[in-house]
């Protein structure tokens, strides 16, 4: 997308994916009608909020008002008030990321109902919507500089940024919790609804992981679930790694793909593919642990009729890879690698 495409641009191409909007930004609204009901611009349930999905009588796609505040305008505005206080150039570059998404496809009505959690999760998964929606962009925070100290600057919608997100240390469930920054990921399913939101603790003094025990956890739903960042090109091809920083170095040596990283081993290898995904490449880590995650995947794609393809770093994982080497030598072993297992592509 152009930089100098206009704000009316953007926003004539959100409202043409109204609906994969609303189920991104505001997952506890529903769907009535020809409109997407909302509790606020907070994402909160309820029904004050309305967002129209198709143009009717005169109004456009994408316009909404809320009537418990007298609110309305155009999905940039929307998008502005739902990720709080930030700048209107920051909201746009949120837009333009969206934009690069594929839209939410479509899922058989067994399969949602498949999918549905208990109780217990339904709380730990509100919980999670809530803490990443209280987030704001990466750039120019601590996670950023986390990141960029790894050697990522693929970023997108899916990462966040809190300066002080509750953090509970020991097994004394009655000692107060405390608060630390944390670099927050979105967890999503294949209908983009958020199911979960994995928390990195960092150390604001090192811009490094916070020094605690397991400064890496998950609040909500992970299972068969992933943080997805999108090419915008609309492969049929799709990425799928361990570790958050391990997924997103081979994205930065192979920007044209998407990514989902599982985060762990183990949900690496329960991964549920998305609908029109022909082949996955499993980044996995270079030990054993990491091999049986991608045996495990493979032969759960085989059964799918999905071909699948293994992507092994010459280090212990892709991020060692890409420090180490840097971009352009991890993007020549990968697309080798590939090139090896039957994939044809130029690399320009």
């Amino acid at each position: 997308m152009s930089a100098q495409r206009s704000i009316a641009d953007l926003s004539a191409d959100l409202a043409n994916r109204v609906e994969s909007f609303c189920r991104q930004y505001f997952p506890d609204g529903r769907k009535q009608g020809n409109y997407w009901q909302v509790g606020d611009t907070s994402g909160a349930k309820g029904q004050s909020l309305a967002i129209r999905l198709q143009a009717q009588g005169g109004r456009k796609a994408g316009s909404w008002q809320d009537f418990a505040t007298g609110q309305y305008g155009d999905l940039i505005d929307l998008l502005h008030e739902r990720l709080g206080s930030v700048t209107l150039k920051e909201t746009l570059r949120e837009a333009r990321s969206f934009l690069g998404e594929s839209p939410c496809p479509a899922v058989p009505h067994a399969a949602r109902k498949a999918e549905r959690p208990d109780a217990a999760s339904e709380k730990r998964i509100a919980r999670a919507r809530k803490l990443f929606a209280a987030g704001k962009p990466v750039l120019g925070t601590l996670a950023a500089t986390y990141l960029q100290r790894r050697g990522i600057t693929r970023l997108g919608p899916a990462l966040r940024y809190h300066p002080r997100v509750f953090l509970r240390q020991g097994e004394d469930e009655n000692a107060p919790p405390q608060k630390a920054p944390a670099l927050l990921a979105k967890i999503t399913d294949n209908r983009g609804q958020i199911t979960g939101c994995a928390r990195t603790y960092l150390d604001p003094s090192t811009g490094g992981l916070a020094a605690i025990e397991s400064p890496k956890r998950i609040l909500g739903q992970l299972h068969g679930h992933a943080i997805r960042f999108w090419s915008g090109t609309g492969r049929s091809d799709l990425i799928v790694g361990e570790g958050l920083e391990n997924t997103l170095s081979v994205g930065i040596a192979l920007p044209e793909f998407d990514l989902a990283s599982c985060l762990t081993a183990t949900h690496l290898g329960l991964f549920i593919p998305p609908p029109g995904i022909k082949r996955i490449w499993i980044a996995r880590d270079n030990d054993e642990v990491g091999r049986n995650a991608s045996m495990r995947l493979r032969n759960h794609l085989e059964s799918l009729g999905i071909a699948g393809g293994d992507l092994v770093p010459q280090l212990d994982d892709f991020n060692d890879d890409l420090l180490a080497f840097g971009k352009d030598a991890l993007r020549r072993s990968l697309l080798k690698a590939m090139k090896a297992q039957g994939l044809e592509i130029e690399d320009g």
